[in-house]
């Protein structure tokens, strides 16, 4: 079996995290004296950061965003977990995968700080060799920095490298890194019309994948 690099997104790939997002939300418009925005229109807003999150939640309102940003990230911190679970198969797969040889890594848009806190708190931080997120220095998705730079620091080739996410700036980050990707089409991103090589219906599916040597091969783009 060859080992490989796989980069996972966070919200949507390894965490369900809608409900606490959209009481971040809706507890920043309350700030401002405004109505809550029902959860599917708060979950179209995610994927591009927290600021894009915040932007298009207060679009029409006039208020400055980068001073609601301000507002929100205190509030999301105090809710990080509250109603966040990890979805099924996660904790065990990525187990599996890690005692396989295989490097794991997380690139979310999420901030970082609270990326680790989540991952701390699930119990699966050990598993991951690096963890990147908004604020750490990188350019976030869909620019290919983060996946390039786990690249770099691991020593893995784009040919042994794969993005793995429910979204469309995953998808894009991957193909302008010059690797593979995987689309967890079970997350709530967009993917929009950016191309996988392959699709997972389950996080079972994807440690499928990549125990098993012929997922390796590439296949069919999705």
């Amino acid at each position: 079996m060859k080992r490989q690099l796989l980069i996972f997104d966070l919200d949507g790939t390894l965490i369900d995290s809608r409900k606490d997002l959209a009481t971040s939300v809706n507890l920043m418009r309350s700030h401002y004296g405004l109505p809550p925005l029902p959860i599917d229109s708060i979950i179209g807003f995610i994927g591009d950061g927290v600021r894009s999150l915040v932007a298009r939640s207060l679009v029409g309102t006039g208020l400055d965003v980068d001073e609601a940003v301000s507002v929100q990230r205190p509030i999301y911190r105090a809710h990080l977990h509250d109603e966040t679970t990890l979805y099924d198969g996660v904790d065990e797969g990525l187990r599996k995968l890690h005692a396989a040889g295989h490097t794991l890594v997380v690139a979310t848009n999420k901030p970082a700080d609270a990326t680790k806190i989540i991952l701390v708190h699930f119990g699966i931080r050990p598993l991951f060799s690096r963890v990147y997120g908004g604020g750490s220095g990188l350019a976030l998705k869909p620019d290919p920095e983060m996946v390039s730079d786990a690249m770099n620091i691991t020593g893995f080739a784009a040919v042994d490298t794969w993005m793995i996410g429910d979204n469309h700036t995953d998808l894009e980050a991957a193909h302008r890194a010059g690797v593979r990707s995987v689309f967890a089409g079970y997350g709530f991103g967009q993917r929009n019309v950016q191309r996988s090589d392959r699709e997972a219906r389950s996080f079972d599916e994807i440690v499928g994948i990549f125990l098993s040597s012929g997922g390796f091969k590439g296949g069919c783009r999705a």
